[in-house]
């Protein structure tokens, strides 16, 4: 069994102690999350005395409950191996790009740092993130997104209940189509003037936030958009760029509520019928590959 803990499927709370750059105050608990993925793992950052009561419980008007602890931070800790600084700096680059395109409110913020990770005596440049945890419902785009699947996710979320909330359902669903509209737009800014587009195509990349914004929340594979020439397969083999553009394409159609060209500037070379039909076969051998 490896040691190291790039190549290790999971990681528990006794693997993130035991790490040089990380200091056992006793203050926080650190929790695996359940989206722990091939390119990062991802560990809740949690108070002690929000997981003491959520194990024992807490009196709340003379009934006892138990209330989840909720994560201060998300930490991020990237599998990717870096023969050298420049290249770790290289995917710093990318993502800072991505944070300058999309507004707070479209991205959970993130400060990316740099360690030495020590192992066996040996040192390895070792990228981790400390992520802004953003509460929501994950969005699927690939399903339908209409109004009564919206409508579920407002009550899902709690919003009917909530004093400081729009509660009009419909006027949350409008700000929804509206916040889509300009998620979209930025993305396509960052197209055209960058030439990258972050991964919106992973199961839970996407969060739809109570304020109605959609969230990226996986900052880990950023692709360049190449317009011409083959399809552009990641590290992994998957097919990122062309699976991403798709996603923004059903965003403008389903959320945003247009009526996108298919021969758009942007969308066109990727929604090519025999184009698609490629992608489909890239994806289906990179599901048989995991």
């Amino acid at each position: 069994m490896t040691d190291d803990l790039r190549e290790m499927p999971c990681l528990d709370e006794e693997d993130i102690l035991a790490l040089n750059f990380i200091r056992a105050s006793g203050v926080y608990v650190y929790r695996r999350h359940y989206r722990t993925g091939l390119r990062s793992h991802i560990m809740e950052v949690l108070r002690a005395e929000d997981v003491e009561n959520e194990t024992t419980g807490m009196m709340i008007n003379e009934v006892r409950s138990y209330p989840r602890a909720e994560p201060v931070k998300m930490l991020r800790i990237f599998r990717t191996r870096f023969q050298m600084i420049k290249e770790a700096m290289e995917e710093l680059r990318r993502v800072r790009i991505i944070q300058s395109y999309l507004s707070p409110d479209h991205i959970a913020r993130s400060e990316e740092f740099l360690v030495d990770y020590i192992r066996n005596g040996n040192r390895d440049v070792l990228l981790c993130g400390l992520q802004e945890y953003v509460k929501g419902e994950i969005l699927e785009p690939w399903g339908q997104v209409e109004r009564h699947d919206l409508l579920s996710l407002f009550y899902d979320m709690g919003l009917d209940r909530k004093q400081d909330a729009i509660l009009n359902p419909q006027r949350w669903i409008d700000g929804v189509r509206e916040k889509a509209d300009s998620f979209v737009m930025r993305l396509k800014q960052m197209i055209l003037k960058a030439g990258y587009v972050p991964d919106l195509a992973g199961v839970g990349n996407l969060i739809l936030a109570p304020s109605g914004h959609i969230r990226l929340v996986d900052i880990n594979n950023v692709s360049r958009v190449l317009f011409h020439g083959p399809i552009h397969l990641d590290d992994r083999g998957y097919p990122v760029c062309d699976k991403s553009i798709k996603v923004m394409w059903l965003i403008e159609q389903k959320l945003a509520g247009k009526s996108p060209r298919e021969n758009d500037p942007i969308y066109g070379p990727f929604l090519d019928p025999k184009r698609l039909k490629e992608v489909k076969m890239l994806e289906e051998a990179f599901q048989r590959s995991i």
